[in-house]
Parts: C-alpha cells; sequence; structure tokens
C-alpha cells in the first residue's frame, strides 16, 4: 500500500475543494456545538449557584439521616434532682421504668430519697456503657465522659449549671460556658449533658422490632425460643394458638404497623392497575377517532388529537390534586389521576401506531366486500393490537412508581404512608422498610411486564 505525499493530498484538495471544505464546516460545526454545550453547563452552574449549595449544603445531616435507615438508637434520659436520677425513655420506647438495656446500669438510692414520676426509676449513681467506646458515669452532682484515654470531668448544680474541669477535649462541644455539652462517640451514638439532665443517644445497626413490638410476649426471645413457643409451647394466649398469636402480633406490630403498609402497598398496585387499565379501554376507541387514515373528517380528527393534548398537558400529580378535593382522600382520587393523564397519552400513542399500519390489509378486506367494522375488526387491529399492549403494560409497570408520589398528596396508597413517616423527622428506618417495598414491587412488576412484552412483540414477528 503506497502513501500519498503532502504534494498528492494538496493536488487532491485543489480538484475536489467542495469535499474538503463540507468536511471542514463539518468539523468546525461540532467544535461550536461542544462549546455551545460548555457555556451553558457553565451558565446552568452559576445561574443555580450549585458551588454555592454544595459549600452550604448540611452534610452531616444527611449523614445521619443515612445512618438512620439502617439503624436505630436507644434514647435513655436521666434527670438531675436534689438526690437522686430519675431514668426515663420516650412515651413510644421499648424500656421503661421496670425495663432497661443491659449496657445501663445503676445503683438504688437511699431509701428516704423522694419517690420518682411513675413512668421513671430512681437512682442513686447511672453507668452507660457506649459500645465499648465510652463510658458514661453519671450523679445527682457529676458527670465523667470517658472515650479511650481521655476524660471529661463535670460538675453539675442541678437545674442551675455545670461547670466542666479543664479543656473540653476534640469530641465534645460546648457554645458557650455553662451550656449543654454535647459529647460525640461517632457512629455508636451521642450524648447531651445540661444542667437538668443527661439525654443519651445510642444507636445499633439494624431495625429494632421489626418482627415482634415491645408489647408481644414474644418481645426480646431469640428465634429458636419463639420457634419452640409457636410449636409445642403452652399457650401464652388461651383464646388462640401461638402461631395465630405470633401472626397478630407480627401483622399488628405498633412501631412498624407492618399490615397497615401491606395494605396501602397492595392499594398502590391497584390504583395503578385499574387506572391503567381504564385508560388503555377507553383511549382505544378513541383513537380511531384521532387517527387520519381511519376516520376521514379533520375536524374529529383535531377535536380527538386536542382534547388528549389537554388530559395530558396537566400533570398527574395536579389531577391527583385536584380529584383529592373532589373525592376527598383515598385511592379513587388516585385511580382518577392516573386514568385522566394516561388516556390522553394512550389516545395520542395508539392514535399514532394507527397512522402507520399497513393499509393493504384494509385494502384486501374491502376486496371481498367486508363491512367498515369488519375492516377495522380484521385488518386493522391484529396489526396494531401487540403494540398497544405492550405500551399499556409499560404504563403500567411506570404508574406503580408515579402512584407512589401521587398518593403523597392524599391520593392514598403507600405514597401518603411513606409522607407521613417522612414528616416525623424520625421515622426513618420506616421510610427505608416501605422504600424498599416499593422497589421490589417495581422490579417485579418491570419483569412481568418485560416478559409479557417480549412474548407479544415476538409473536407479532413470528406471523
Amino acid at each position: 500500500m503506497t502513501s500519498l505525499s503532502t504534494a498528492d493530498m494538496q493536488s487532491i484538495a485543489d480538484r475536489h475543494p467542495d469535499v474538503f471544505t463540507g468536511s471542514w464546516r463539518k468539523s468546525l460545526k461540532g467544535w461550536a456545538i461542544g462549546a455551545g454545550l460548555v457555556a451553558y453547563l457553565v451558565f446552568a452552574w452559576w445561574f443555580f449557584a450549585v458551588g454555592a449549595v454544595l459549600a452550604g449544603g448540611n452534610w452531616g445531616i444527611a449523614g445521619t439521616y443515612l445512618a438512620d435507615w439502617v439503624s436505630y438508637e436507644i434514647r435513655p434520659q436521666i434527670d438531675f434532682k436534689d438526690d437522686r436520677l430519675d431514668i426515663g425513655y420516650p412515651r413510644f420506647a421499648s424500656y421503661r421504668a421496670d425495663r432497661h438495656p443491659e449496657w445501663l446500669s445503676f445503683d438504688q438510692p437511699a431509701a428516704t430519697a423522694a419517690a420518682p414520676a411513675a413512668n421513671k426509676a430512681a437512682a442513686s449513681r447511672v453507668t452507660v456503657e457506649i459500645d465499648g467506646r465510652g463510658r458514661i458515669e453519671i450523679t445527682p452532682s457529676s458527670v465523667r465522659v470517658s472515650r479511650g484515654d481521655e476524660t471529661l470531668d463535670i460538675a453539675v448544680a442541678p437545674e442551675k449549671s455545670i461547670t466542666i474541669a479543664g479543656e473540653l477535649p476534640a469530641w465534645a462541644t460546648q457554645r458557650a460556658p455553662g451550656e449543654k455539652i454535647t459529647v460525640d462517640f461517632g457512629f455508636a451514638g451521642s450524648a447531651q449533658i445540661d444542667a437538668d439532665d443527661v439525654k443519651i443517644r445510642h444507636r445499633f445497626l439494624g431495625w429494632e422490632n421489626f418482627v415482634f413490638d415491645a408489647n408481644s410476649p414474644f418481645w426480646g426471645k431469640s428465634t429458636g425460643e419463639v420457634f419452640a413457643l409457636v410449636v409445642s409451647g403452652d399457650r401464652l394466649d388461651p383464646r388462640r394458638s401461638n402461631a395465630a398469636l405470633a401472626w397478630d402480633n407480627i401483622v399488628n406490630n405498633s412501631e412498624w404497623q407492618h399490615g397497615d403498609v401491606w395494605t396501602k402497598l397492595l392499594q398502590t398496585i391497584v390504583m395503578a392497575f385499574v387506572g391503567t387499565l381504564f385508560a388503555s379501554l377507553l383511549a382505544f376507541p378513541l383513537a380511531f377517532l384521532a387517527a387520519r387514515n381511519i376516520t376521514r373528517n379533520r375536524l374529529v380528527n383535531q377535536v380527538a388529537k386536542r382534547f388528549f393534548d389537554f388530559l395530558r398537558s396537566v400533570d398527574m400529580l395536579i389531577w391527583a390534586l385536584f380529584f383529592t378535593r373532589a373525592f376527598g382522600p383515598g385511592p379513587i382520587a388516585g385511580i382518577s389521576a392516573i386514568f385522566v393523564t394516561d388516556t390522553g397519552t394512550f389516545g395520542k400513542l395508539y392514535s399514532e401506531a394507527l397512522e402507520n399500519i399497513d393499509d393493504k390489509q384494509r385494502e384486501g378486506m374491502r376486496s371481498v366486500g367486508a363491512s367498515p367494522a369488519s375492516v377495522q375488526r380484521y385488518g386493522v387491529v391484529p396489526q396494531v393490537l401487540p403494540v398497544l399492549i405492550s405500551q399499556s403494560l409499560y404504563f403500567w409497570e411506570s404508574n406503580t412508581r408515579s402512584a407512589t408520589i401521587i398518593g403523597a398528596v392524599g391520593a392514598g396508597g403507600i405514597g401518603l404512608k411513606l409522607w407521613e413517616a417522612m414528616r416525623t423527622n424520625s421515622d426513618w428506618e420506616n421510610v427505608a422498610y416501605m422504600v424498599l417495598l416499593i422497589l421490589a414491587v417495581v422490579f417485579i412488576f418491570d419483569n412481568i411486564s418485560t416478559a409479557l412484552r417480549h412474548r407479544l412483540i415476538g409473536g407479532k414477528s413470528s406471523h
């Protein structure tokens, strides 16, 4: 193979200037498009202040939220009294005055001490072990916090002031002298020390009480113990078997509300299916009116197409808000929103599919004297039906996700449940649970929809 010299290449360029000029123009056009894209990205970065947003983001809170998805906290609170300490827990905590975690120990106060509140336990000294990383020792007049080789001593005047001895270690913070002190133990937890109380947050991996809540007789038992009770143990409730009792405790778990979550998930699935089905049934005959090759009346075509444009131009979320006001919160509003939006979308897709059919089959039907209805039934429908069903199946799978979003605005289903959990700003493990359920349902429906679509398209191509 002989290589071309520079003189040969120049000679060819001189003989065919249009070819080489076009090449340079194409190259210049490509560079211009690239430069325009870069300029647009720079403008968007400036216009939306992306740098400032990233710099000002509270990444610590984001990390805490992510940790809450896969962990839980036990939050004892130790109140300072003149002669004792009162140990309490949040209202719906698993622990109470007669039930404490094993990492919290305390000494009973003197018999002369005043009685604590009914939901609290009294102590003269409390010791908290934080996952082997730290230790907190509390008395009515002092707090000692240890982390590794470092120790922080705090003198407490109950309901008056706190005073530290020495310098604060790096893992402790205090905004101003006399104010509360926060000590950090990393992922294992933290504690806030004030003149009134010590609030402890001890974190553990996993989901607390996911199977049985603290009110269940099965709470705190190992899997083997629960299995033995269910299979052969004495009845814990004379009215029903241990298996029925265990199932009832799981479904009606007060913290995770499995039964309610599963019911709301089923509502979401039904919303997506019914809304998509009704939209398909209505859009199918209307699409024949919008198809120019089927209905030869331009006015009818335009009215049908503009009707579809109107329905799909309003977002499903807006329709959900409208129907929530009309019908009240619940699945009916969600079904209506999906139905209206998808009727417009299906009408457009179906009419375009009808306009792209092969007219030879219709002509063949007309040549044998078939009625207009038979021409459409046997000359048109077999051509487009697999495509239409395939599109409907895709939207059915997509609407399963959409039904979750519109549920958050009052249209029912698991979306509303998810929004309620997020609004508390503390039940992020419940949020993670529902998100995983939604992902599992979408994954299953996606595979079912894909398999059915492949079968339909494959069946069409085999004929």
